[in-house]
Formats: structure tokens, sequence, C-alpha cells
């Protein structure tokens, strides 16, 4: 949960944003959540929030469910939606989002 890092508002703010299908811009996101604006320590605590399975990378799969990190009521992201966030930030092509990867990708927005 991003209890203590993020706020309600934020989230709930972020959400409603991206709640129809193919909405979903990732720079929008980030910024809107407040994540963009947050140290790198904190951008590191959401990845591990969002690296489900604790490999140290978040996965096509995780992605897809990525806003549900965020509200467990969130929608999934469509295929399209999780192919253009994947593409954003598996900078090195191995088909996942590494840490550095990740907060590359927050810093960007």
């Amino acid at each position: 949960s991003f209890a203590g890092i993020l706020s309600d508002a934020d989230i709930d703010a972020a959400l409603a944003a991206c709640q129809a299908a193919e909405s979903f811009k990732h720079k929008e996101f980030f910024a809107k959540v407040g994540l963009s604006a947050k140290t790198p320590d904190v951008i590191k605590k959401a990845f591990y929030v969002i690296d489900q399975d604790k490999s140290g990378f978040i996965e096509e799969d995780e992605l897809k469910l990525f806003l549900q990190n965020f509200a467990s009521s969130a929608r999934a992201l469509t295929d399209k939606e999780t192919e253009t966030f994947l593409k954003a930030g598996d900078s090195d092509g191995d088909g996942k989002i590494g840490i550095d990867e990740f907060a590359d990708l927050v810093k960007e927005a």
C-alpha cells in the first residue's frame, strides 16, 4: 500500500483521471499522484509496492494491474496501455522494468 507515501486525495484524483479504457498515460498519472515530485527513496518504496512478486523487476503482468496497487477497485490496464507503459520504461529492452528504469520513468513525468 502507498500509505505514508502518497496522499489518498492525490491517488483518488489520479485514478479518476484514467478510469476510461485507453486513457492511462503514465506521465500524467505519476504527476497527478504526486510520485514525480518525491525523493529517490520514496520512488524506490513505490517500486517495491508495485513489484508484487519481489523479483526486483516490474513485469508485464504487474504493469497490467498497476492501478490496483493504488486502489483495489481500480481497473486493469488494457493490453495496449500495458505495452505502451512497458516500452516507455524498459530502456534496456529486457521486457521488464528495473528499479532504475522505474525511477527514470517517474522522473520524466
